[in-house]
């Protein structure tokens, strides 16, 4: 691998922790690109090369996978949950849960049942694959 791709991964790879971070914050592609230091064209192709999804899709699920465990580990409302992980509306919150899960917010709440194995595995296995 060349010193370039390095430094280029290097740099995806910052993005994406600030992403990991701090989820619940409103980020953009040019804020991103700032971590990064590369134009947002540039950001979003090279993201997009490096994860296999756009930066926006991968900040959305990193918040759907966190509102699955609040869904299963609290009794937070569904509303409280969309607002905590960063979403601004419910109605964007439930569309998004739905089209990553497969299944409204509430109803993965009542059908979720949390298990007494270990929070990594649990997330491992209820991982969205989209």
């Amino acid at each position: 691998m060349s010193r370039a791709v390095e430094e280029t991964n290097r740099r995806m790879l910052r993005a994406r922790d600030a992403m990991d971070r701090a989820y619940a914050q409103p980020l953009d592609v040019p804020a991103l690109a700032r971590i990064a230091h590369v134009s947002e064209a540039h950001f979003t192709r090279t993201f997009r090369a490096t994860f296999g999804e756009t930066p926006h899709r991968y900040l959305q699920r990193r918040r759907v996978e966190r509102a699955m465990f609040l869904l299963r580990e609290t009794d937070r409302s569904v509303t409280d949950v969309c607002f905590e992980v960063g979403f601004g509306s419910p109605g964007t919150f439930s569309r998004t849960f739905r089209g990553i899960v497969g299944r409204s917010p509430r109803t993965y709440r009542k059908e979720a049942v949390a298990t007494g194995v270990p929070t990594c595995f649990t997330m491992a296995w209820t991982r969205p694959s989209d």
